[in-house]
């Protein structure tokens, strides 16, 4: 092993500030991170440039998105990739890796949790554009 081995790539995770949900779990992640010194970046998709990351802001709303240096990830892998940094969380990572579990895990994030997150989120932006309010970046 050289001593670049060791060397870890910043783990940047992009999320959804305006979703309070979100917003939450992910300030609970950064908050850890900070405390234990851990190279993870959390970004605001809306402060955030998203060409970056390849993505629109529509498509940044709908599931977090993980980048380890050229690789983007979303759905239930950026979510094992970000359990995969934090020493606590390890298990998450490892225990929805498994057969089975893996399947159920990405389904009901893909086909549940997600777009009920996302259809909350729209909600709440269709509700702000009604009343003249920009909760976008709230």
């Amino acid at each position: 092993m050289t001593q670049t081995d060791h060397v870890q790539t910043e783990t940047s995770v992009l999320f959804n500030g305006a979703c309070p949900v979100c917003s939450a779990e992910i300030k609970h992640y950064e908050t850890y991170a900070r405390k234990q010194a851990l190279p993870l970046r959390f970004e605001d998709l809306g402060t955030t440039d998203l060409n970056i990351w390849g993505v629109t802001q529509d498509e940044a709303a709908r599931r977090l998105h993980v980048r380890q240096g050229a690789t983007i990830l979303s759905g239930l892998p950026a979510f094992q990739a970000l359990w995969k940094e934090m020493p606590r969380y390890r298990w998450l990572a490892k225990t929805t890796g498994l057969p089975v579990i893996r399947q159920v895990a990405a389904a009901t994030y893909d086909y549940v949790l997600a777009p009920l997150l996302y259809r909350w989120h729209r909600s709440r932006f269709a509700g702000a554009e009604k009343t003249g309010k920009n909760r976008q970046s709230s």
